[in-house]
């Protein structure tokens, strides 16, 4: 595969266009549709929750006022604030549609949950859930449930949205069921709070490698990995990482607040 970054004045048909807002939050153009991830558009705070505070330290690259409109929302999980503020939830009011998971479905109005596996159309665009682990074997109990997205459409990248997946064995079953995919949104940063001691909440560089390496030749976008104080490792660290394992090619890390294009 070649890997191409183009400049927003050039026009490819099979160009996902990625503007990384900042933690999780991506906004990008895809088959004609506008699509975000994990709104997150709160200022720097704290967010107490049962047995934990998070710790936000960087606001977003852009306000929500400024993201335009969305077409589609997709919601790793609604339980935590470094994946779903208080600013967050308001913007879900003005997007097209919301998919997350099935509890999160039930915990609040106007989200479609999509269950492992389960493919829904919008446009001509195919949205497969597929599994995502919070942690280690058995996080359920603890971080909840969380999904992650396969999107697929005829002429355009088969495109994989990880959510806060831990698990390189998940991504290996992920590929296994979908075939190739060509660009791959990992949420990395090693996210630890130390509820399962050294085991991370969200792939760390070490495991990113491996989960690339599952992935063969596919674009590489690391997100969720700056801006809050749980994040345990580095952009720097995963880069020198790939570079260590003869990957660097296959990374692209997005800039803060530029809009970027990414083609297969």
């Amino acid at each position: 595969m070649t890997i191409t970054l183009v400049h927003m004045t050039e026009t490819l048909s099979t160009a996902l266009e990625l503007l990384h807002i900042g933690g999780p939050t991506v906004r990008f153009r895809y088959a004609g549709l506008t699509w975000l991830t994990d709104p997150t558009f709160d200022q720097p705070g704290d967010y107490p929750s049962p047995g934990v505070t998070l710790h936000k330290l960087i606001g977003p690259a852009i306000p929500a006022a400024q993201v335009g409109p969305v077409d589609v929302v997709l919601l790793s999980h609604d339980q935590h604030a470094d994946n779903l503020d208080v600013s967050g939830r308001e913007f879900l009011a003005g997007a097209g549609q919301v998919l997350s998971t099935p509890d999160a479905a039930g915990r609040m109005e106007g989200v479609r949950g999509l269950v492992n596996w389960e493919s829904l159309r919008i446009g001509e665009v195919e949205v497969t859930g597929v599994p995502a682990l919070h942690g280690p074997e058995g996080a359920e109990a603890s971080s909840g449930v969380v999904t992650g997205f396969v999107l697929r459409s005829p002429g355009w990248p088969t495109v994989y949205v990880s959510g806060d997946n831990a698990s390189v064995a998940v991504v290996e079953q992920i590929a296994a069921h979908i075939g190739r995919i060509d660009i791959a949104l990992l949420n990395v940063g090693a996210a630890n709070v130390g509820r399962f001691g050294d085991r991370d909440l969200t792939l760390n560089a070490r495991t990113a490698l491996e989960a690339a390496q599952v992935l063969g030749d596919a674009v590489i976008i690391p997100v969720h990995a700056e801006g809050w104080h749980h994040f345990s490792e580095t952009l720097d660290r995963l880069s020198r990482t790939f570079e260590y394992g003869g990957r660097s090619e296959q990374l692209r890390i997005p800039p803060l607040g530029t809009e970027t294009a990414y083609s297969a």
